[in-house]
């Protein structure tokens, strides 16, 4: 048997993806937004999606919910909504999102989970904002776990082409083995250009202006694909995530976006790494890494897009898929066929090769060292 696992918070499902990579069988995921509900379910057919208020939300009411009754819980990981405390903008001291990290912890305890992992901003450990984790930490002690002292990491450190800075909090019930913070690996990440230089050219093709899909001719990819955007193309990667069924010839999430003749211009003088003047919109360097992938803000707070990165070589922003690749999904996963949401979905996400890297790590110390494949997904 997988350990279990629960995935609250889970967006359209990249910490889940690195959950299942790691061995878990996660099931059950908790979002309030129905929009990523779907997603997660298309993604995830095998695992409930409960689309719920987690503040509402009581343990029992979950287990009743996901049909998982008095199973054990190995794991709850979550990544509670972090606008408020975001390094970027200004930061909201009232922004009633920052009470959501203490249920998280309420349903860790309550779910009596073996162990639990929660990413957030690095923001979170600044001193405005430091009681809501001190708060959440306290909690945890005082209902029977140990919990390592948090740590900001970076996803790039963990093969993923984007300079992205997360904070993470591990632990475990007392009792039981602690896990530790996954090591990095000395190696260089793969490039900008090294994850999405074999993808068809979106602009030649007009069908993408109106519509997110295209099935794509083996000769009409643009280069064979490295050894990272390989291992996404084909999901050829080592991991113990199950097999799903899907056309590697099948490019989607690619609608094109329309700019103004004079915004593509205005790109097309902007140097790689550099932010157009205009848009504040960031050139992607070819041979660099990512910045970090912002989201946006959903219904709640107006809809609005996020700055795209320009395209390092095209006058253009990048695609849904573009980004997906930048944040270590690999191309069967689909998000919101629409522009705004699916970039949505991929800035909000945890990249799955760093969750999988933390989730690794607490499987270690659980003592799992031969899990298998149980089914194909299709």
């Amino acid at each position: 048997m997988r350990p279990t696992a629960i995935d609250l918070f889970c967006g359209a499902g990249g910490l889940s993806l690195g959950l299942e990579q790691a061995g878990f069988d996660v099931v059950a995921a908790v979002d309030v937004d129905r929009i990523n509900c779907q997603t997660h379910k298309l993604n995830f057919p095998h695992c409930p999606a409960i689309c719920k208020d987690i503040a509402e939300l009581t343990a029992a009411e979950l287990r009743q919910l996901a049909g998982i009754g008095d199973r054990t819980i190995n794991l709850v990981a979550g990544s509670p909504p972090c606008q408020g405390f975001s390094l970027i903008g200004k930061r909201r001291l009232g922004d009633d999102r920052n009470n959501l990290v203490f249920h998280f912890v309420r349903l860790v305890a309550e779910l009596r989970a073996d162990y639990f992992i929660m990413e957030n901003v690095p923001g979170l450990m600044m001193r405005s904002h430091r009681k809501y984790l001190d708060n959440a930490i306290d909690y945890l002690w005082a209902t029977g776990y140990v919990v390592r002292s948090p740590v900001v990491l970076n996803a790039a450190d963990y093969g993923v082409p984007q300079n992205r800075r997360r904070l993470f909090l591990i632990g475990s019930r007392r009792g039981l083995d602690l896990p530790t913070y996954s090591q990095v690996v000395p190696k260089m990440p793969p490039t900008v250009w090294e994850a999405i230089a074999d993808l068809p050219e979106v602009t030649n093709y007009p069908e993408l202006l109106e519509r997110d899909w295209l099935e794509i001719q083996s000769g009409q990819w643009v280069t064979l694909p490295g050894t990272y955007a390989a291992q996404l193309r084909w999901d050829t990667d080592k991991h113990f995530g199950y097999v799903r069924q899907f056309n590697p010839n099948l490019l989607t999430n690619s609608q094109r976006s329309i700019h103004s003749p004079k915004s593509i211009a205005r790109f097309a003088a902007t140097p790689p790494g550099r932010l157009e003047p205009v848009s504040h919109f960031h050139k992607l360097n070819p041979f660099g890494l990512a910045p970090t992938l912002r989201a946006g803000t959903g219904s709640d707070r107006g809809n609005h897009t996020a700055p795209r990165p320009i395209h390092p070589h095209q006058r253009r922003c990048i695609t849904v898929r573009e980004g997906a690749r930048l944040h270590s999904y690999p191309d069967w996963f689909r998000f919101h066929p629409t522009i705004l949401h699916g970039f949505r979905q991929v800035g909000n996400s945890v990249p799955p090769l760093l969750a999988r890297a933390i989730a690794s790590e607490v499987i270690y110390a659980m003592g799992y060292f031969n899990i298998s494949h149980k089914l194909s997904i299709s």
